[in-house]
């Protein structure tokens, strides 16, 4: 049987393109695939070989009450790095702000808000 993983997950956001260049010049990522998508809507893929986040945008948006409020809502995206502190430095060279870091088993994090307020948690496990 071959390994179960999470291949993606999708997301709304004001503007896929500008959200995409974010995460490729924070994490390496790259542009896997874009184009029309469900409801007159578009979608861009970005992510690494086997994973990605779908950044999705039909144009018109609700702002939703809290993420940990409301059932359905994502309360963050992980993202695994192996070196925290150079991720942390383009996050705060992006303009974002790092928050809630902590140290506990099995390894080191922060987190930070991107520009559609989409919490990202950045996490290093030790080799």
């Amino acid at each position: 049987m071959s390994e179960i993983y999470l291949e993606h997950v999708n997301i709304t956001v004001r503007d896929p393109q500008a959200t995409a260049a974010l995460y490729c010049k924070l994490f390496g990522w790259e542009i896997r695939w874009q184009g029309d998508s469900i409801h007159n809507g578009t979608s861009l893929h970005v992510g690494g070989e086997n994973s990605y986040v779908a950044l999705y945008s039909k144009g018109d948006f609700e702002q939703a009450p809290d993420s940990y409020s409301h059932v359905g809502g994502i309360n963050h995206i992980a993202v695994v790095v192996d070196d925290l502190d150079i991720v942390e430095a383009r996050v705060k060279a992006a303009g974002l702000v790092p928050h809630n870091h902590a140290n506990y088993e099995p390894g080191r994090r922060f987190y930070f808000d991107d520009n559609d307020a989409v919490e990202v948690e950045v996490v290093s496990y030790p080799a």
